[in-house]
């Protein structure tokens, strides 16, 4: 909650008027607001880059490019992430699943592309690499520790 009020410089009392559903809701439109981020950023260009071999791997190293952006070389939390693995899941799980389905399924079409073999598996590697580098990085309180991860991920002679 600290952390919408300061974002929006908003009360609690205002935050509940916008959102009467209360934390649910909002944790809903941050989920919605992620999404939307990442369905411009990432999963469209990745789409869209799928067809050739270089624009896949350009739309790839783009795709690392924009989530050390998006999560500012691990200083912020992946929500999605985080709710995956927290009580929220069940709550949030179509939101938080649709959201990992559809990186890995375009992250898997540009992976083909490129003509990479075991696509799924190594879209697989690549996502759980960024958001174990999110994790690492907030624990050691060390953004090198993403930027090294994603580094090691976005490695042109695996891509």
């Amino acid at each position: 909650m600290a952390i919408l009020q300061d974002a929006s410089s908003l009360g609690r009392g205002s935050l509940y008027h916008f959102f009467p559903g209360g934390k649910e809701e909002m944790a809903a439109a941050v989920l919605a607001d992620i999404q939307a981020w990442f369905d411009e950023r990432i999963f469209a260009p990745l789409r869209a880059t799928s067809t050739s071999k270089e624009d896949a791997r350009q739309g790839i190293h783009t795709m690392f490019d924009e989530v050390r952006a998006y999560f500012r070389s691990g200083r912020r939390v992946c929500l999605p992430g985080a709710f995956a693995v927290g009580r929220e899941r069940d709550r949030f799980d179509q939101a938080v699943r649709g959201y990992f389905t559809e990186w890995v399924d375009v992250l898997t079409a540009a992976l083909d592309a490129t003509g990479a073999s075991e696509s799924r598996s190594r879209a697989l590697q690549l996502i759980a690499t960024v958001q174990g580098g999110i994790i690492l990085a907030r624990a050691l309180n060390d953004p090198d520790a993403f930027d090294t991860a994603v580094n090691s991920a976005r490695d042109p002679r695996d891509l």
